[in-house]
């Protein structure tokens, strides 16, 4: 809608800092989920009422009319009546009044916007892409709605209690939270739901089920050290500074001087705990003055502050100078922990059949996770679960020995097998006398007869050259091959021992998996006695967990198979195969690849992006845009080595930047953009801190003998940007634990595009290198080498993030 300006979730993250200066106003701290704005908003409490933590959707707009238009003149009453304002709780009416850059940075493409809604007051800021068509003294709408209140009323919806009456009263609430891509694949559920409570047909939908929601979230690690972690170790600290309390602790940056670095905020939930538990009345205050006694003084913290509850932790720059020293000469100790055994199954594709884009997301996902895992120094074993085995082998085989004779001496391309298999699936579907042939071929390739065997690896093999230079491509090593034809023994001796055990049911010729709390058994074995997938998946499940020994079992798979793989693990634990409080299994899902038409990635034609296609259009377009920059480049070889490095990181990048549960939208003009959060730009920001040290002809032994003259190695750090840069510096080691625990790579994405953000504001206020004329004309190098070893160490960290993303740097750009 064209009069929405902005619109996005955000989450409270403080309240009135600075102490209340109004009864009836509060001041909130606000960050936004999606695009990264910070928002500072006054509420009045006596009509609504936020607190820390709590998550709202906020919409600013131009008008509350829902076709597009603005208002014109003043505000109006009737408002109240149209379903736009009916879809929140909390609306406000103003003028904004200032346009700026924000606060903590000068470049023109961040800004900020100050709005007076009768003297209530508001500033957002952020990108200045998402404040577009803001401008002084335009008229604006401000909307909130809780969260929990929406999502109160999906589990109403979703249990079929909602009455049709309720959506009477928000027309238009499917619409707006369909709007939402973190919230639509649930609504699609829940529409079915209500329509099903109201007795119409059921519609049929192309989203995957709900998933359920785990109860706890169970950490299948050990942290033996911290290493430099700063939030992680602050949170054990005061964990254990308060035994009594079992909930999770609360420590969150602060970016007001102030307010130390970091502040904790629990003592009012343990407060209003103790009250309504215990019976206990005892302040936050009270509370924080306790804990400050029990706190364990660290060389990472210089002091405690206490402020009516709110326990300020300043750190001792000291130590972060000390560390980065370290860190320039050593490397940022990351966490230490306790050793697993992980299979990461991802990939898998089809044999007979290119890779398309529907394999994008699971193979560039799954590498990741690998060689995070592999990073922090847990034995790795990635599996290439391909569909090599099948009725669709005997098809394939029929029509090539009626139609080519000579298939075994002169093969076919990848591209013909793929035609020659579409058109084996229309005859065999169509002509009976076929189908019985090809189930004749299915079972001489199982009976192992010759020239079916070389026929199936015949068609494997020229499958496999097309998979290998794809993964060659991308940089996916070390993927071991194990297709559907590998468990297929295994299949056999699983179908007997359920048989012994009596866990099958037969019906209707089906030989069936009944588990409770699933809503569909498993199909072991079909009524012609051939095997299904639920077979392949529970064979599979049974040999990872026996034979491989795996502690953590991670299947990349789209969020389209979430009821099956549930199913799956729930039968592997059923048969008590294991233990999920001791064994990580799990489905780390991700949503589809969209075209910017948002709707399924599909050619002009219709068809399914090839991916070889896709990655040959990148290059083309990384190597108009390197000769568009006209870097001075060796050879053309060496620029089409640049192009290939920077088009399959772009593409990496913007995948594995987004949230992985939901779709994106494949844009190759926003991903080659050298602005905001993209390859290019955090390509192009660590070749310019590389350059600095090489510009200066430092060489890293030249800063390691200044790092030893150094009293305790301390890196002395004055200036704001540079104690900041040093914290986001140390942060390395919370992002890798945060993204182990939850397997979101786009944290480390957000992490590394905050670090080159910070290192940008660093090197505007503070000069590394300075460059002065003499008297007699020569030029002077003035180097400053503790800013020196910031640049090296960010380009150290940056570094590190590629190589877990498995993107390669580039010299010039």
């Amino acid at each position: 809608m064209s009069n929405v300006y902005f619109e996005d979730l955000f989450t409270v993250k403080n309240v009135d800092p600075d102490g209340k200066k109004f009864d009836r106003v509060s001041r909130l701290f606000c960050d936004s989920e999606s695009f990264k704005m910070d928002l500072i908003l006054d509420v009045n409490t006596q009509l609504y009422q936020l607190g820390i933590n709590d998550k709202f959707r906020l919409m600013l707009c131009s008008s509350m009319r829902d076709d597009g238009l603005t208002d014109e003149g003043e505000y109006d009453k009737t408002i109240e009546n149209v379903p736009r304002v009916r879809m929140f709780e909390y609306v406000m009416y103003g003028k904004i009044y200032r346009i700026e850059g924000d606060e903590y940075n000068t470049e023109t493409s961040r800004l900020a916007a100050y709005v007076s809604f009768g003297g209530l007051l508001m500033r957002i800021q952020g990108e200045a892409n998402n404040l577009n068509g803001f401008e002084a003294d335009k008229n604006i709408y401000l909307l909130i709605k809780k969260i929990e209140t929406i999502e109160k009323l999906l589990k109403e919806m979703s249990k079929g209690v909602c009455s049709k009456n309720l959506l009477e009263e928000c027309p238009e609430l499917v619409e707006k939270i369909t709007e939402n891509e973190k919230l639509k694949y649930r609504l699609n559920i829940l529409k079915r739901s209500a329509e099903q409570s109201n007795g119409l047909e059921e519609k049929k939908t192309l989203e995957p089920p709900p998933q359920k929601i785990a109860k706890e979230v169970i950490k299948h690690f050990e942290v033996v050290d911290y290493g430099d972690s700063i939030i992680e170790k602050l949170n054990n600290l005061f964990t254990n500074s308060f035994p009594s309390w079992s909930q999770p602790v609360n420590i969150k940056e602060t970016f007001n001087p102030k307010y130390g670095d970091y502040q904790f905020d629990s003592c009012f939930q343990i407060s209003r705990h103790l009250i309504t538990e215990k019976k206990m009345k005892t302040s936050p205050k009270d509370i924080a003055a306790e804990i400050i006694i029990n706190l364990e003084m660290i060389p990472l913290v210089e002091k405690y502050d206490n402020v009516n509850g709110y326990i300020n932790i300043f750190l001792n720059t000291k130590h972060l100078g000390k560390k980065i020293g370290e860190a320039c000469a050593k490397g940022v100790s990351i966490p230490k922990i306790s050793k697993r055994h992980v299979v990461v199954d991802y990939s898998s594709p089809n044999i007979a059949k290119q890779m398309h884009v529907g394999h994008l997301r699971s193979t560039i996902i799954g590498d990741s996770i690998a060689r995070l895992l592999e990073f922090i120094g847990f034995s790795i074993l990635c599996i290439n679960h391909i569909g090599d085995w099948g009725t669709q082998f005997g098809m394939l085989i029929a029509y090539l020995r009626e139609r080519f004779p000579n298939y075994l001496t002169e093969k076919p391309k990848i591209e013909d097998l793929q035609t020659f298999y579409k058109e084996s699936k229309t005859k065999f579907d169509e002509d009976g006398d076929f189908k019985s042939r090809a189930y004749q071929c299915v079972v001489k390739l199982q009976n192992g007869e010759k020239e079916f065997i070389d026929a199936w690896n015949m068609i494997c093999d020229i499958s496999r050259k097309e998979f290998e230079n794809i993964y060659k491509r991308l940089d996916v090593l070390n993927l071991v091959e194990r297709g559907e034809s590998f468990y297929q023994s295994r299949m056999l001796s699983l179908v007997k021992e359920l048989d012994n055990e009596g866990i099958l049911k037969e019906e209707d010729g089906r030989k069936l998996m009944f588990i409770d709390g699933c809503n569909i058994p498993l199909t072991v074995v079909k009524s012609d006695g051939g095997f299904t997938y639920d077979t392949s998946d529970l064979a599979t499940i049974k040999q990872r967990l026996f034979e491989e020994k795996a502690d953590w079992i991670l299947y990349i798979v789209d969020r389209g198979q979430s009821e099956h793989l549930e199913t799956i693990y729930a039968a592997a634990q059923k048969l008590n195969w294991y233990d999920p409080n001791e064994k990580r299994v799990e489905h780390v899902q991700f949503g589809l690849v969209l075209g910017e038409d948002k709707k399924k990635f599909k050619t002009r034609s219709g068809d399914t992006v090839k991916l070889l296609d896709l990655l040959d259009e990148g290059v083309r377009r990384a190597e108009e845009k390197l000769r568009s920059r006209e870097t001075n480049f060796e050879s053309d070889g060496q620029l089409i080595e640049a192009a290939e490095s920077l088009a399959y990181g772009c593409i990496k990048y913007a995948d594995l930047s987004q949230s992985r549960i939901a779709d994106y939208v494949f844009s190759f003009d926003r991903m080659l953009d050298d602005r905001g959060n993209t390859a290019v730009y955090l390509l192009y920001a660590y070749t310019r801190i590389r350059a600095i040290a090489r510009n200066a002809k430092v060489e890293r032994a030249g800063i390691n003998n200044y790092l030893a003259q150094l009293k305790e190695g301390i890196i002395p750090l004055e200036h704001p940007r540079e104690i900041r840069l040093a914290k986001q510096i140390l942060k390395f080691s919370d992002c890798i634990l945060n993204t182990v625990t939850t397997l979101h790579i786009s944290k480390i994405c957000d992490y590394v595009y905050e670090l080159a953000t910070l290192f940008h504001d660093f090197y505007k206020e503070c000069y590394v290198i300075n460059k002065t004329n003499n008297e007699d004309g020569t030029e002077q190098i003035n180097i400053n080498y503790n800013r020196l070893v910031l640049c090296e160490v960010v380009a150290d960290v940056m570094q590190q993030c590629f190589s877990i993303l498995g993107i390669k740097p580039i010299d010039r750009m």
